[in-house]
């Protein structure tokens, strides 16, 4: 069987993130610190630690099979490239932001002026499709700094919590789009290697469902059951077991983890008690 290889960030956050995806979905990777490349022991997969902006580029010439990559970088370089699945997380934004004291009132108040930037491609095909003429000065680091020494009269960037703008005197003004990490695939990957993307991509998505969800049991009176039932959103049907006090069952099932709350105040009122609820590590369908 051929080995599969992957690139994610050489390091930082989403690195971090993209290892314990890995990690979750029962891949076991031997990396020492400050290696480039690192192989798992238990699946046919070979982990590239690269630069972040790197990546695309080595998708689009088939150095590597997939990665997990900011779809941000991949709307900027690699509009090419397949995305095979949403990741939930490094979640960010591309955005447009100004002086604190800059009046802005609508994106045409930016026409001539300059705009610095490490996404060229981004805010060309931005301010094109609003008819706004910029000036773009690209640089790869420390955007945040440009209106403060006169680069540029703006800047659009990665924008998270927002705490890098307040601390440099910026304010968001316009939100190109919101990015996250993907799973991405070379348009050049050969078929036994799709085969072994097929598995993982499997098993990923079944971290990703358990990570939304959570496995809810209560005690609730035989009558009660129907009630509760059509409050509970279940995979196929709920799982109920009688319980030694005759008129009781222990009814199980999966529940949102976002919505959990509402439901629980909705199965109290139909009469359900003693509510566990639990993680789940796994959820396979």
């Amino acid at each position: 069987m051929s080995t599969l290889k992957i690139a994610i960030q050489k390091s930082g956050r989403l690195n971090e993130d993209s290892i314990q995806i890995l990690k979750d979905a029962g891949i076991s990777i031997d990396n020492g610190i400050d290696q480039l490349k690192a192989e798992a022991s238990n699946f046919p997969l070979e982990v590239l630690y690269l630069r972040n902006s790197d990546i695309p580029q080595y998708l689009i010439d088939g150095v590597v099979d997939i990665a997990i990559v900011g779809d941000n970088l991949l709307v900027e370089k690699g509009n090419s490239i397949e995305v095979i699945q949403k990741l939930g997380f490094s979640k960010c934004k591309v955005s447009v932001a100004v002086p604190k004291a800059f009046n802005y009132k609508s994106v045409q108040d930016l026409d001539g002026m300059r705009i610095a930037t490490s996404y060229p491609k981004t805010v060309l095909d931005f301010f094109n499709s609003k008819g706004v003429n910029v000036d773009i000065h690209q640089i790869s680091g420390s955007v945040e700094i440009a209106p403060n020494i006169g680069l540029a009269d703006a800047i659009v960037d990665i924008v998270s919590s927002g705490s890098t703008l307040f601390k440099n005197n910026l304010k968001e003004v316009e939100v190109i789009f919101k990015s996250e990490a993907v799973l991405a695939v070379s348009p050049k990957v050969s078929p036994e290697s799709q085969k072994i993307i097929d598995t993982l991509k499997f098993r990923i998505e079944s971290v990703l469902r358990a990570r939304k969800s959570k496995y809810i049991l209560m005690n609730v009176p035989n009558d009660k059951i129907d009630a509760v039932g059509k409050i509970l959103p279940v995979l196929r049907s709920l799982t109920v077991l009688p319980l030694a006090q005759e008129g009781w069952s222990s009814v199980h099932s999966v529940i949102d983890k976002d919505s959990f709350w509402d439901v629980i105040d909705q199965l109290k009122e139909a009469g359900a008690e003693g509510i566990l609820i639990c993680p789940i590590e796994k959820m396979v369908l």
